[in-house]
């Protein structure tokens, strides 16, 4: 893709459509954690690409530490949408809160779990994380859940291991680099600079679709855009507008190179090192989902993950085809079928 490619994008983005007064809420305030990460890549490029604009909207994007703040930040009002994990829709539902996911940005969860070298110089297996401090971006986020699910697949429980919130960036580097932490559960672009580095060893990676396959049994989606029920009832075109510039920033990706991403993306989230996040940006690549449709059988994916680890979710009885919706997104590949 070439610069005056981009250019154009930006220019065309720029004019408003005369049907965009027919969103239903112009102003919506985006919650996400780890905005810098590769796993809300789509997010980044519809916001930097001017995508959001086209469909007549203002969006504003709210960062936080991990996607358990986010998500608070939806419940509690002071956002519309979370750019977060599908599962946080399962356990919403669990706690009696109707939220529904409405366009993917994710394949595969992307979340790598491994341990650190210099303070685990004799690992073997996962059964040695017992009683040692394991990072994660927030407790309760989806890094928070993979390292939970693949404890539980070695015999660990939760508590058996102490969970450190350490962030999505440079504070998570520092944080396994100085020992502070034993393993790690994060994504890119921090586990490529650390694994780079020689300061990470990987135990679990699902940036792999088919690995992410084999560890939860099936498709797992990962980042995506969801609200709540009530949202989506009272703004479905204002949803449908999110879901177009979503989608159009996943196929945009899907056709770009590693120079395309490094000029839009934020000179921040290269984290001082441009060669690490074209090699960050090449691994996740692949676990990014395409067309932002939700796999059918995504949920029970999900709702299986989180019950190896909640016994209380595991006797609940959930409505599965509730939790997301491929309506908008089937739209959106008809508005935008090549990007």
């Amino acid at each position: 893709m070439k610069r005056r490619e981009l250019m154009a994008a930006g220019v065309a983005a720029a004019a408003l459509p005369l049907w965009a007064q027919a969103v239903e809420k112009s102003k919506v305030k985006i919650a996400v954690g780890g905005k810098n990460l590769l796993y809300y890549l789509p997010l980044t490029i519809a916001e930097q690409l001017g995508y959001f604009k086209a469909e007549g909207l203002e969006v504003e994007i709210v960062d936080f530490a991990g996607g358990s703040k986010a998500l608070q930040a939806v419940v509690g009002g002071s956002a519309d949408v979370v750019s977060g994990a599908f599962e946080h829709t399962l356990n919403m539902q669990f706690k009696g809160q109707r939220m529904a996911a409405f366009v993917l940005q994710g394949a595969a969860p992307q979340i790598v779990l491994g341990y650190n070298p210099k303070t685990l110089p004799n690992f073997k297996s996962v059964a040695d994380l017992k009683g040692k401090k394991i990072g994660v971006t927030a407790p309760g986020s989806s890094t928070n859940v993979m390292a939970n699910f693949v404890l539980a697949k070695a015999g660990l429980k939760p508590s058996d291991v102490s969970i450190v919130g350490v962030g999505a960036g440079s504070g998570a580097v520092a944080a396994l680099r100085s020992g502070q932490i034993d393993a790690i559960s994060n994504l890119d672009p921090v586990i490529t600079l650390l694994q780079r580095s020689g300061d990470l060893k990987i135990i679990s990676d699902t940036r792999v679709l088919s690995e992410s396959d084999k560890v939860f049994g099936g498709p797992m989606p990962a980042g995506c855009l969801y609200t709540k029920q009530a949202f989506i009832d009272s703004n479905p075109q204002s949803v449908q507008a999110l879901t177009n510039a979503m989608v159009r920033a996943s196929k945009w990706i899907q056709n770009a190179g590693p120079g395309d991403i490094i000029k839009v993306v934020p000179e921040q989230f290269l984290l001082g090192d441009r060669a690490v996040y074209i090699d960050a940006f090449l691994a996740a690549k692949k676990a990014l989902s395409p067309d932002g449709v939700f796999p059918d059988k995504g949920a029970q994916t999900a709702f299986r993950a989180l019950a190896s680890v909640d016994a209380k979710i595991a006797n609940a009885k959930l409505d599965l085809n509730a939790v997301f919706t491929n309506s908008f997104t089937k739209k959106a590949n008809a508005k935008y079928p090549k990007g």
